[in-house]
């Protein structure tokens, strides 16, 4: 009787192929439905050199722990495709922290969800966390930026090696990271700057009102990063396209080369030395139909922008394409930005006029009284 023939198993076939020799870890957020561990065959299937995740659900505050056999195959899983999970990956905080808070006891809630979250990195041996900073809502600014990094400077204490990594933010209402200065004071404070870093996501920078839509004006705002900053801080950027228009102050993320940026940003970025060897992570957003797609097809489009000229013909017709793709969704942005603008103005108009009446009104009090 012959012997029997062990089964092999099939090789997995991902839908892009990855380039591993990329000088960029172009890359994007995953899900980890069904474990943290599924986000290494969601980043193979799209062909990324980097990937962000959630380490736990996003929206509540209590996760179950992530199981020691989880963790162990997300590891080795990182072992056989080749990421190293202290350089490639950059999981993201939820969104409900805010160590800014007034409030101390939603501040503390907040700090055991975020050392939560270092924690989680740690027994996966991530080593890089990115966060938003959060806001001072109803409180004083600089009490707050102070407050944050007290919560960072604890944190890092009680964990052993990852690194915290403070976003850039699209600057609407109280929220901390709308300029440079905010996340280089907040540097400051923190007495371990080797476990602190800086995120930069290009749709936030946008809307705070940094224009890096061309090469002059991104090299401009490069060299502030570099002054108030410094180089070394950099630890990933964020790639989205911005549905606003600049200095909107409104997150609103869009696909590669349909939004204001437009698709020069991204030539630039791709081409950009300064910007290798650190995650690069889209978080573009993603319609019904395009979940297994979207993702794939912008990193292969990213890495096509790679040693791309700004006035090769291929990138000016795909520039041209992508831009009038996204042309009515600008139009409506810019209309609703423009009508903002033009009532907040009114309105400064209106306030100006009270307090000059309120001052004429007093200096005639006065003076009735002296007469």
């Amino acid at each position: 009787m012959a012997p029997k023939i062990a089964k092999t198993a099939k090789p997995v076939e991902f839908k892009y192929p990855r380039v591993n020799d990329c000088k960029f870890k172009f890359g994007a957020h995953v899900s980890v439905s069904g474990g943290v561990s599924k986000a290494i065959h969601n980043a193979m299937d799209i062909g990324a050199n980097s990937f962000a995740m959630f380490l736990k659900s996003p929206r509540k505050w209590v996760s179950p722990e992530i199981p020691d056999a989880e963790a162990k195959k997300f590891q080795d899983l990182c072992k056989e495709f080749g990421y190293n999970p202290r350089t490639d990956i950059l999981p993201h905080g939820s969104y409900f922290i805010n160590l800014a808070n007034p409030d101390k006891e939603k501040e503390e809630k907040a700090y055991g969800s975020f050392v939560d979250d270092l924690k989680r990195c740690e027994k996966l041996n991530i080593g890089l966390y990115n966060f938003h900073p959060g806001s001072s809502l109803d409180g004083d600014h600089k009490e707050a930026l102070a407050q944050l990094a007290k919560n960072i400077n604890k944190a890092i204490a009680e964990t052993e090696f990852v690194k915290i990594v403070i976003e850039n933010m699209a600057g609407h209402g109280n929220l901390i990271g709308s300029n440079l200065q905010d996340i280089r004071d907040v540097i400051d404070m923190v007495d371990n700057k080797e476990r602190v870093g800086v995120c930069v996501d290009t749709c936030h920078t946008f809307a705070a009102g940094y224009d890096i839509s061309t090469v002059e004006l991104f090299n401009d705002f490069w060299k502030q990063f570099e002054t108030i900053i410094g180089w070394d801080y950099l630890s990933a950027i964020h790639l989205n396209d911005s549905k606003a228009p600049l200095g909107a102050n409104r997150d609103l993320h869009q696909k590669l080369g349909l939004g204001f940026l437009g698709l020069e940003c991204f030539r630039i970025i791709a081409n950009s030395e300064k910007l290798q060897n650190i995650p690069i992570i889209l978080e573009t957003p993603i319609e019904k139909g395009e979940e297994d797609t979207l993702y794939g097809e912008e990193i292969k489009l990213l890495e096509w922008l790679q040693q791309k000229e700004v006035d090769d013909e291929e990138f000016i017709s795909k520039q041209t394409q992508l831009s009038n793709k996204g042309a009515k969704e600008r139009a409506e942005h810019l209309k609703k930005f423009e009508t903002k603008t033009k009532k907040a103005a009114t309105k400064a108009e209106k306030d100006a006029a009270k307090r000059k009446k309120g001052s004429l009104d007093s200096l005639m009090a006065k003076k009735q009284k002296t007469e």
